[in-house]
């Protein structure tokens, strides 16, 4: 590991620290440590930065509540920026968004980001704001059973092409499965946030099987 006095602060003392969801990677915000906040930092295991405008140390969710645990520091490779992975108790941004950067500038027209928590918000909105001749929408009009009727058909679809050892219509398959999970998961009230918390929590996935004995 890096020892903090390897990092190179700026002129006033600081270094710009970006502040990433550890759940989503999505970047949350952009603040500025000094040393004395990286410390407490890592003391504390909460992210404290320094303001600018009010020269002074800044313990985020001290005053809102919204805490950010820190999960990881990370240094780039010159050693004047960080990356603060952090698990979060509420928005980073101080005007009650998830993130501080909401606000499009530019978007191209061929290349087009694609993310699954994008996905589940595509099919959220489906959800709520029906949309005619959209087969999600029609999903969720047919309601649980159609939904878990399809999640069924998929998954056999996925069995049947991993054991034909097809590795094109399997991907292909998964796919499906993935999109027809993901729109139960909306049905169900159940975000992406709350899978990765239970496969965070159990750390070890990977058990011994007991081999019986051979009598």
């Amino acid at each position: 590991m890096l020892n903090i006095d390897e990092l190179k602060f700026d002129e006033k003392g600081l270094i710009p620290a970006i502040v990433v969801d550890a759940e989503n990677g999505k970047v949350l915000m952009l603040a500025y440590m000094n040393r004395e906040s990286l410390q407490i930092s890592m003391e504390k295991g909460l992210t404290c930065f320094w303001s600018r405008s009010r020269q002074e140390l800044w313990l985020k969710g001290e005053t809102s509540g919204n805490y950010q645990h820190i999960v990881s520091i990370t240094a780039d490779c010159d050693r004047d920026t960080l990356i603060v992975k952090v698990e979060k108790d509420g928005p980073a941004c101080h005007k009650g968004t998830e993130s501080c950067f909401n606000d499009l500038v530019w978007e191209s027209d061929e290349r087009h980001e694609f993310s699954l928590e994008g996905l589940m918000n595509l099919i959220q909105g489906r959800k709520t704001e029906k949309k005619e001749g959209s087969y999600t929408t029609y999903l969720f009009e047919k309601g649980l059973d159609k939904i878990l009727k399809k999640v069924g058909e998929e998954s056999t679809e996925v069995i049947i092409a991993a054991k034909d050892q097809d590795r094109k219509e399997t991907i292909y398959e998964i796919a499906d499965l993935t999109y027809h999970v993901m729109v139960l998961m909306i049905e169900a009230g159940i975000s992406l946030e709350d899978i990765h918390r239970e496969l965070a929590s159990r750390h070890v996935i990977d058990h011994k099987v007991k081999q019986e004995k051979m009598t």
